[in-house]
């Protein structure tokens, strides 16, 4: 057996996992098997932004739009640290990322040597990021490399995506072993567990015997890639869908079918149908504070009033803030499939007066939602009207252009009228909600989908957070579009002020 060194195993590894790019800043704890990548350039390119935050963001965006998994390379001590907010969103949007990060010598652990974290334990950063990963692994000796590899690509793309750490002290990369290739542990979408058929049958008797039943979906449904069968279970069955942001476009927005947004900055219609329902399926969705409007009772949601069946990809979701009435661990896809097949036997053929009474309530509740708004859609004034915006864009780019957004005023307004017209076109950062995340992550969407127009449209405190993406844009010839929202302010807080506290405005104004 040859003998390898560390970091070129580590290059080949990636080639074999067919990661695409590798985000990262340069350090003197990387630059070993930076010398590696080299070798392999033309497989797994190398682009470096000025900043680690910027470089799991482009990441984050390039897994939304393709979902194939890139790799992050940051060094020893800031630089690492400076991905931590980057991961945090990715975590809480359950994006997956190879996540590489170096660390002192294992010949100097725990004798503080530059850059180590030794308060609590050697070589302790994986501690500093353990919460915005799935898992961290630290090797500590070269030949642990080829398992733990394995397993950490594995790790983030089984049951629900999400970020995984390699942290590896920075002598592996040059030391040498011997080193046999692992299996390729990566298998996103490769694995899709279902519904029992008990729950299946039951799933089914309630959706054909209710009066009321409303679909809810989320990011899920977009990572299953269950768009289509969700569209058609939808027109069979005559059931609205009401979207969570990461959902939307999972059906075509645009179809009578599709209700929007639901939750306490959302669509009239998704609100009235969540809290009249009589039947809630959830497939692939969190009831969060906002899509849930805090959990208050008959706002959004009247649960346990209404019969709730939730489905999802991971555990901890299907009873965190409601009690189902089925819980279902399984794929959103693999669901639907399921169902479809369960109506086939029973030869349930579509029939589009089915549900009218329900239907034609929610008609009347969007014509008051469209009439109640549409006096500001045809303003031409300055300030520019928000909605005036939304809709210029919905004129002006393709029904394929992805949207990245980031924190801030500008996002209510395009969940409440942005019309998403395929999944995965807008890009959003809803759980951890971080700013910074929508100039960056287009520059992931494009190198994903370098055939489609992507645009983030950002506040101007997002933008300035992070401005430098215009130099990497440059510099690797990846055009997308930035549509800044200046209103010269950190406008949502300074809102808080002048709507809580007697307008008194202090430290939201620029």
């Amino acid at each position: 057996m040859t003998k390898q060194k560390g970091g070129t195993y580590i290059a080949e590894a990636l080639v074999r996992e067919k990661v695409p790019y590798v985000f990262g800043v340069c350090g003197h704890g990387t630059v070993g098997l930076i010398d590696c990548l080299h070798e392999v350039k033309d497989e797994v390119p190398m682009i470096s932004p000025r900043h680690e935050q910027t470089a799991v963001h482009m990441a984050d965006g390039f897994f939304r739009v393709s979902h194939k998994v890139a790799a992050t390379l940051t060094s020893t001590g800031p630089g690492s640290c400076n991905q931590i907010m980057g991961l945090a969103v990715a975590q809480t949007d359950s994006s997956a990322i190879l996540a590489i990060t170096a660390n002192v010598p294992t010949q100097q652990f725990n004798r503080a040597p530059f850059q180590e974290l030794n308060m609590h334990g050697q070589a302790d950063f994986n501690q500093v990021i353990k919460p915005v990963v799935k898992r961290s692994f630290q090797p500590s000796r070269v030949e642990q490399l080829p398992l733990m590899i394995r397993q950490a690509t594995s790790t983030m793309t089984t049951g629900r995506p999400g970020p995984v750490n390699l942290d590896i002290p920075y002598n592996l990369f040059q030391e040498e072993g011997d080193l046999q290739p692992e299996p390729v542990g990566s298998a996103f979408g490769q694995r899709r567990p279902g519904a029992s058929p008990a729950d299946l049958q039951q799933v089914v008797d309630w959706l054909l015997a209710a009066e009321r039943p409303v679909l809810f979906v989320g990011h899920g449904m977009a990572l299953s890639e269950g768009g289509a069968e969700l569209t058609e279970l939808a027109h069979r069955l005559q059931v609205p869908v009401i979207s969570s942001p990461n959902g939307m476009g999972t059906i075509d927005m645009e179809d009578s079918l599709s209700l929007g947004f639901i939750g306490r900055n959302g669509a009239y219609q998704a609100n009235q149908a969540g809290r009249h329902a009589d039947l809630v399926l959830a497939i692939g969705a969190r009831f969060d504070d906002r899509s849930a409007s805090s959990w208050r009772p008959g706002y959004s949601w009247n649960f346990p009033h209404t019969r709730l069946v939730h489905v999802d990809l991971d555990h901890a979701e299907l009873t965190r803030n409601y009690t189902p009435d089925i819980a279902i661990l399984a794929d959103a896809r693999t669901f639907l499939s399921q169902v479809l097949g369960e109506l086939d036997s029973r030869s349930v053929c579509p029939d589009e007066s089915r549900l009218a009474p329900w239907r034609a309530d929610i008609a009347g509740w969007r014509s008051e939602w469209e009439a109640f708004v549409a006096p500001n859609f045809s303003l031409h004034q300055t300030p520019i009207r928000p909605e005036r915006i939304v809709e210029d864009c919905q004129k002006v780019l393709p029904h394929d252009a992805i949207l990245s957004f980031d924190a801030g005023i500008h996002h209510n307004w395009f969940m409440q009228f942005w019309k998403a017209r395929r999944p995965q076109s807008m890009l959003n950062s809803w759980g951890y909600s971080g700013m910074g995340f929508g100039p960056s992550a287009i520059l992931g969407a494009k190198l994903a989908a370098p055939d489609r127009v992507c645009v983030s449209v950002c506040g101007d405190g997002g933008f300035t957070m992070v401005p430098h993406v215009l130099c990497t844009a440059v510099e690797y010839d990846i055009p997308v579009i930035w549509v800044v929202w200046n209103n010269f302010a950190w406008g949502a807080i300074r809102d808080l002020q002048y709507g809580y506290f007697d307008g008194r405005e202090y430290g939201t104004a620029f």
